[in-house]
């Protein structure tokens, strides 16, 4: 076989590498979240792309749907727009659910929305916002999913945590969820240790089940992380 055919060959088998799984992508309506999303359809995967903006959400699985080729996607990619605010323990909750709803089991989560907020908010649940939904909404969604990871083994969870982690320096961890000084940047680091931490303990406790967790630093991206500040 030549060197053509075996491109051609290889490009086939990546485009349905993912045939027949189903996943789910937080943040998915821009960035990081929507090129993940895109490429997991690309490859014939079901994706579940959450994001918080109804109209942004929804564009952004058009905007997946008509990039896939009907020959990939089996006549045009499934990905399916979820919304919910993932800082909101409530709204976890609901998203948890209506994921269930439509999936009986996951191969795939990334917890990927994130945001970085240079001056302090707090999340519907009285939190720093930033705590609420870099890290415990990575926490809780993850938690309410794993029924759905385990049912399929082997399955992944993808946490997209930072480098920036490297400079939370030391805290108290019950100053986490309202810290009595904030400084936006080290709120955003902490929350990225938090990432980090989460992602080890979590590997060790699903150790042997068919499930793996792993934390990624994606390095310096052009995306939007930084809309929230003007």
């Amino acid at each position: 076989m030549n060197e053509k055919t075996d491109s051609i060959t290889e490009n086939a088998a990546a485009e349905n590498s993912c045939a027949g799984k189903t996943g789910v992508v937080t943040g998915g309506s821009g960035g990081l979240g929507f090129v993940v999303a895109r490429e997991l359809a690309r490859r014939g995967m079901r994706v579940l792309l959450v994001g918080r903006h109804p109209g942004r959400t929804a564009a952004a699985a058009e905007r997946i749907a008509a990039a896939i080729p009907a020959k990939v996607a089996g006549g045009g990619a499934a990905v399916e727009p979820l919304l919910a605010d993932l800082s909101s323990l409530g709204e976890i909750e609901g998203l948890a659910a209506e994921i269930g709803r439509r999936a009986g089991r996951l191969e795939l989560l990334v917890n990927n929305a994130g945001a970085i907020f240079l001056k302090r908010r707090t999340s519907a649940d009285g939190l720093e916002l930033t705590f609420a939904l870099n890290h415990l909404g990575y926490f809780a969604l993850t938690h309410r999913l794993l029924p759905l990871l385990r049912a399929p083994a082997p399955a992944r969870i993808v946490n997209v945590a930072s480098s920036s982690h490297w400079q939370a320096g030391e805290f108290p961890v019950e100053e986490l969820p309202q810290p009595p000084r904030y400084r936006g940047y080290r709120a955003y680091a902490r929350s990225k240790l938090g990432n980090v931490l989460f992602t080890y303990e979590l590997a060790r406790r699903l150790a042997g089940t068919g499930v793996t967790a792993n934390a990624v630093h994606p390095g310096l991206v052009a995306t939007n992380i930084m809309a929230n500040n003007g």
